[in-house]
């Protein structure tokens, strides 16, 4: 297998490639409670903090019940590459990083999130995690980055033929402190390039990147080693800095797991990717 360095999607290709939102926000700690939903604990932290929407680095949480999928081939021409069934390991899941989108979906409170993660059984493995049905097995903190003046909704995407998060203009709530751009990545534009272009189009000196879930064409590692299957789950592992190596864990359609800084060139986005850039001091 080849990887290729373009993915044709079913439907006509947006104009704009990169969706980038002015916006300000705050660094948050959410606190999350063992037995709720995942979802329900980080929609709460954020809402006690007083922001509808953000995104988070997901620390070593503990999981039971916990639901998720894989990257996999598509089933017909409605898309370029789709799901696997949901796998639903019994016992308790404990994740070793990953990261979240957490915005609006249908007019809910809805996440995006991507990790990797150690089963019951000892296995490795990592990707999508289904909100609807995980749940917290203990009390957890969780480092997050609320939204002033932007929102992730979820809409439908003509290009891809799936329901994406992007950031949208909302109500500033004036409880931002930090500059910062909601971002919503493209198919087949380069990722680590895009992010550094649009942080020196904001005037961004210094800035770091906060969140970070998505998909890659394969993957292109600093090391010279190739992710050759072409359809990924991707989050970053940390806050990335100016200027710095772009390091992301993944899966890929086959369940390898890796992680470790990308290449700067000849990583394109798959179906999207989200993120906030924030400015630094």
């Amino acid at each position: 297998m080849t990887r290729p360095a373009f993915i044709r999607q079913p439907g006509p290709p947006a104009t704009q490639r990169r969706v980038a939102v002015p916006c300000r926000g705050t660094a948050l700690r959410l606190r999350l409670k063992a037995g709720e939903r995942l979802l329900d604990a980080v929609a709460q932290g954020f809402a006690q903090a007083g922001f509808d929407s953000g995104v988070a680095e997901l620390p070593a949480l503990a999981l039971n019940p916990f639901a998720y999928v894989m990257p996999a081939p598509a089933r017909d021409a409605q898309h370029a590459a789709f799901y696997s069934q949901p796998f639903a390991p019994p016992g308790v899941a404990r994740l070793h990083e990953g990261a979240i989108t957490f915005g609006v979906r249908d007019g809910a409170p809805f996440f995006h999130a991507h990790a990797l993660w150690r089963e019951a059984d000892g296995k490795e493995c990592g990707g999508h995690i289904l909100p609807e049905t995980t749940r917290l097995a203990e009390d957890a903190e969780v480092d997050a980055f609320g939204l002033d003046g932007a929102r992730f909704e979820a809409t439908q995407d003509a290009e891809t033929n799936f329901k994406l998060f992007e950031p949208v203009a909302a109500p500033a709530n004036r409880r931002g402190e930090r500059p910062a751009l909601a971002l919503r990545l493209r198919p087949n534009i380069p990722f680590a390039p895009t992010l550094q272009a649009l942080a020196q189009e904001a005037g961004f000196a210094r800035w770091r990147a906060r969140g970070g879930v998505g998909s890659l064409i394969g993957a292109r590692f600093e090391s010279g080693e190739v992710i050759e299957n072409f359809a990924t789950e991707v989050f970053l592992r940390a806050s990335q800095g100016s200027g710095s190596s772009v390091q992301i864990g993944l899966v890929d359609m086959a369940g390898a797991v890796r992680r470790g800084p990308i290449a700067s060139q000849d990583n394109p986005v798959l179906m999207t990717f989200e993120l906030c850039l924030v400015e630094e001091e």
